[in-house]
C-alpha cells in the first residue's frame, strides 16, 4: 500500500481556523481513505504530539505527525490551505503534511517517512508543490521525492576534508523520531557546508540510528544537540563543548547553532558535557558475546546505582536522625504520625522515620531495576517491564543481586528473540507494547518461580553466612580482594562489579551483621585512594614528574576523590597506564584490609568524605584512606623514576598538547 494516495490529497481547501481544526480535519480523510477506523484516536495522538513541541515550519510548512495505534499502515494525508493556519510558528502554514506512523512500524516505512520530512528543506520541491493542479500530480512529485537515489560512483564521492577544516558533531532526535529528526539533521548539514566546516550528524530517528564513529566524536571540536528527547549514550561526547538546543531550532536556526559551536569551540569557559568519558560506540553488530555480556551487565549497574545512591543516603540519614532501631518502627511512625502529631521522640524521630520509609523505597528497586535495565540493554524497551517484574520475583524468592543478574537476562533473551520473530502487519503496532512484554514477563518470572529462585537463594544464603563467619586474615583478605578491584579499572567493569556487590548487600545489615557495612566501607575507601593518591604526588609531592595538564588535572583529583569518584584518575591512568593502574591498586588494596582490619562501617553507598555522619570508626576510616593515599603518592613517583625520565622538552610539549580535551576529560562523572 502506497504512503499517500489521490484521496488523501486536499487541495486549495479551508479546513479550520486552528491547528487542531486542521488536524481534525486530516483524521477525518485519513479515515474516509480507509487508513484508519478511529478518526477520533488518530486526532487525539497527533494533538498530544503537538502539545509537546509545535510542528510550524519556516516558509509556511506544518507537519503535525504521530506515532498511533490507530493506523496500521504508515500514511500521509496533504493538504494545501486556502487559509493559512497558525501552526506554532512566525508564519501561517498552507501547506499542511500529516504524517501518521504505526506503534511498531517496520524500519523500511520509516526510513521513507523520513525522506519526506528531509525533502521539505528543499525549496524546489515546496514550491512544486504549491504550483501543483491536481491530487495525482501531488502523489507523483512526493512518490519521487521518496524514491531511492542512485548509488554514487566512487568518482562522485565527496573530497577528503582538510586537514585545518573545523569538524562539528550534531545529534537530532525528536519525540517520535519521525519528521523534525531529520529536517533538523538536514539544515545543520546544509550551513555547515555553506561556512565550509565539516559537520556529522547521528539522527537518533524511529527509522534507526548508525551511532557517530568515536574516531569522529574524538576529533570533534564542539558538539550539537538539537533535541527534545535525551541523547542515547552521551557520555560518548564527555569533555565536549556543547550547544544544545529544541530539535525545532535546528530546522529554524541551524546557522545560529553552528555559529554558536564554533565559538564554544573557541571559548575555554565554555559548557562542556560531562560524565565519565568512553569511546563506546552503539554499534553492537561486531561485539563478541563477552563484550556484549559485559554491556548488558554494566548497563543494569549504571541505572541501578542511582536507586542505591539516593536510597542508601537517606537511610543512613535516618539511622544517624533516629537510631538504628528505626527501621522497626519507621513504617508505624510515618502511617500513624505527622508534622501536626509528632511521635515520641519529637520531630527528629520523625523526619528520621520519614527518611528511613523513602529510602527504603528507593532501595527496594536495587534489584528490579538491576534486572529491568539488563533487559533493557538486551531487547530495548519491549525489555524493561519482564525485567523488572522478573527482579521483583527474584527479591520475593530472597534471590537477591544474583537473581536479579540471572532473571534480567532471562528476561532479555526472551524479549530479544520474541522481537525478531517475523509478525503480520496488523499485529506489529501491538508486539512491543503488549505481546512482548506479557510473554517475556510469563517466561522469565515464571522460569525464576519454578525452576531458578530455589537455587539462587541457596547459594546467596550460602555466600552470605560465609562473609558472615570471615575473621581475622580472612576478613582482611577480603578487603585486599576489593581493594585491587575498585583500583583496577577506576570507574569501569571491575570496579563496578566490586562497587555492586558492596550495595547489593546493604540491605542484609543489622545491629548484629555489620560485615556488608564494613564491605561498603572497604569498597568506599579504596576507590578514593587513586584520585587523592595522585593529586598528592602531582600538586604537592613532585610536580615536576607530572605535566602541566596532569598537574592541573590533580588539583581537580582533590575533590573527585574526597567525593568516591574513582574517575578522577582517569587522566593519569590513560596518559601512563603502566605506572599509575598499578600505584593504585597497591594503595587500594592496603587501603581496604585496612579498613576490614579496623571494623570501619559505611551505611551510605556514596558521597566519601562528604557522609562522614554515616561512618562507624571515623578516624580509622580516615587513616585508612591516609595511608593507602601515601603509598600510591609514593608508589607512582617511584615507577615513574625507573627507565628513561621525560626531557624538559617532552614534558613542554605535552603541556602544549590540547588543554581543553585534557581538562574535558577530567570532568568525568560519578559512577553512572
Amino acid at each position: 500500500m502506497s504512503i499517500i494516495t489521490t484521496e488523501l490529497v486536499a487541495l486549495d481547501v479551508a479546513l479550520g481556523a486552528t491547528s487542531s481544526d486542521v488536524i481534525d480535519a486530516l483524521s477525518t480523510i485519513v479515515a474516509c481513505a480507509g487508513r484508519t477506523s478511529d478518526a477520533r484516536a488518530l486526532a487525539t495522538d497527533a494533538h498530544a504530539r503537538e502539545a509537546q513541541t509545535s510542528t510550524g515550519m519556516p516558509g509556511g510548512i506544518a507537519i503535525p505527525h504521530c506515532r498511533t495505534a490507530a493506523v496500521t499502515e504508515p500514511t500521509l494525508a496533504f493538504a494545501r490551505l486556502s487559509d493559512p493556519v497558525d501552526f506554532g510558528d512566525d508564519d501561517p502554514s498552507d501547506l499542511v503534511f500529516f504524517i501518521a506512523a504505526p506503534i511498531g512500524a517496520d524500519t523500511d516505512h520509516l526510513a521513507i517517512l523520513s525522506t519526506i520530512a528531509r525533502a521539505l528543506v528543499r525549496d524546489e520541491f515546496v514550491a512544486s508543490l504549491r504550483a501543483a493542479t491536481s491530487a495525482p500530480e501531488v502523489v507523483a512529485l512526493i512518490d519521487e521525492a521518496i524514491a531511492p537515489a542512485p548509488a554514487a560512483s566512487p568518482a562522485a564521492s565527496a573530497p577528503a576534508p582538510a586537514a585545518d577544516q573545523r569538524l562539528l558533531v550534531a545529534v537530532t532526535a525528536c519525540p517520535t523520531g519521525i519528521a523534525h529528526t531529520y529536517m533538523a539533521a538536514d539544515a545543520l548539514v546544509a550551513e555547515a557546508k555553506k561556512r565550509g566546516v565539516r559537520l556529522e550528524v547521528e539522527t537518533q530517528g524511529s527509522s534507526g540510528s548508525t551511532a557517530l564513529d568515536p574516531a569522529v566524536i574524538a576529533a570533534a571540536d564542539a558538539v550539537i544537540f538539537a533535541v527534545d528527547v535525551d541523547v542515547r549514550d552521551r557520555a560518548r561526547f564527555a569533555g565536549k563543548p556543547v550547544v544544545q538546543g529544541p530539535v525545532k531550532r535546528g530546522v529554524e536556526a541551524p546557522g545560529q547553532m553552528i555559529d554558536e559551536a564554533l565559538a564554544a569551540a573557541a571559548d575555554p569557559s565554555a559548557t562542556r558535557i560531562s560524565g565519565a568519558p568512553t569511546t563506546e560506540t552503539t554499534d553492537t553488530a561486531s561485539e563478541h558475546v563477552g563484550r556484549k555480556l559485559q554491556r548488558w551487565l554494566l548497563t543494569g549497574v549504571s541505572y541501578m546505582i542511582p536507586f542505591v545512591a539516593g536510597g542508601g543516603l537517606l537511610i543512613a540519614l535516618s539511622f544517624w536522625l533516629g537510631g538504628y532501631d528505626i527501621n522497626a518502627t519507621a513504617g508505624d511512625i510515618v502511617a500513624s504520625s505527622s508534622l501536626w502529631n509528632l511521635p515520641d521522640g519529637g520531630l527528629q524521630t520523625y523526619i528520621g522515620a520519614v527518611a528511613f520509609v523513602i529510602g527504603a523505597a528507593s532501595m527496594g528497586f536495587l534489584v528490579p531495576a538491576l534486572a529491568g535495565f539488563i533487559a533493557y540493554a538486551m531487547a530495548d524497551r519491549p525489555g524493561i517491564a519482564p525485567g523488572f517484574v522478573v527482579g521483583t520475583i527474584a527479591v520475593m524468592m530472597d534471590a537477591g543481586f544474583l537473581g536479579g543478574i540471572v532473571g534480567g537476562l532471562l528476561a532479555g533473551l526472551v524479549a530479544g528473540s520474541l522481537a525478531r520473530i517475523p509478525a503480520p502487519r496488523w499485529l506489529r503496532g501491538l508486539m512491543p507494547v503488549v505481546i512482548i512484554p506479557l510473554l517475556a514477563s510469563i517466561a522469565a518470572s515464571g522460569a525464576m518461580i519454578l525452576f531458578l529462585g530455589g537455587p539462587i537463594a541457596w547459594l546467596m544464603t550460602t555466600l552470605t553466612d560465609w562473609l558472615n563467619s570471615l575473621t581475622g586474615v580472612g576478613i582482611v583478605l577480603l578487603g585486599v580482594i576489593l581493594g585491587l578491584m575498585m583500583c583496577f579499572d577506576l570507574g569501569g567493569p571491575v570496579n563496578k562489579v566490586a562497587y555492586s556487590f558492596a550495595v547489593a548487600g546493604l540491605g542484609a545489615a543489622s545491629v548484629a551483621n555489620q560485615v556488608p557495612l564494613e564491605i561498603m566501607a572497604a569498597v568506599m575507601a579504596s576507590g578514593m585512594v587513586p584520585p587523592l593518591g595522585l593529586a598528592l604526588a602531582s600538586t604537592l609531592l613532585a610536580r615536576k614528574q607530572f605535566t602541566p595538564v596532569e598537574r592541573e588535572n590533580g588539583v581537580a583529583a582533590w575533590l573527585l576523590g574526597a567525593s568516591f569518584i574513582s574517575e578522577g584518575a582517569i587522566p593519569f591512568a590513560a596518559a601512563d597506564p603502566l605506572r599509575v593502574i598499578p600505584a593504585s591498586m597497591l594503595g587500594g588494596a592496603v587501603t581496604g584490609a585496612l579498613s576490614m582490619a579496623f571494623g570501619v562501617t559505611s551505611q551510605a553507598p556514596h558521597g566519601g568524605f562528604f557522609v562522614l555522619f554515616a561512618i562507624g570508626n571515623i578516624l580509622w576510616f580516615v587513616l585508612s584512606i591516609a595511608i593507602g593515599t601515601v603509598i600510591t603518592a609514593l608508589a607512582v613517583i617511584a615507577f615513574k623514576r625507573i627507565g628513561r625520565r621525560p626531557s624538559p622538552e617532552t614534558v613542554e610539549a605535552a603541556g602544549a598538547a590540547d588543554d581543553t580535551e585534557a581538562s574535558g576529560v577530567l570532568a568525568s562523572g560519578a559512577r553512572a
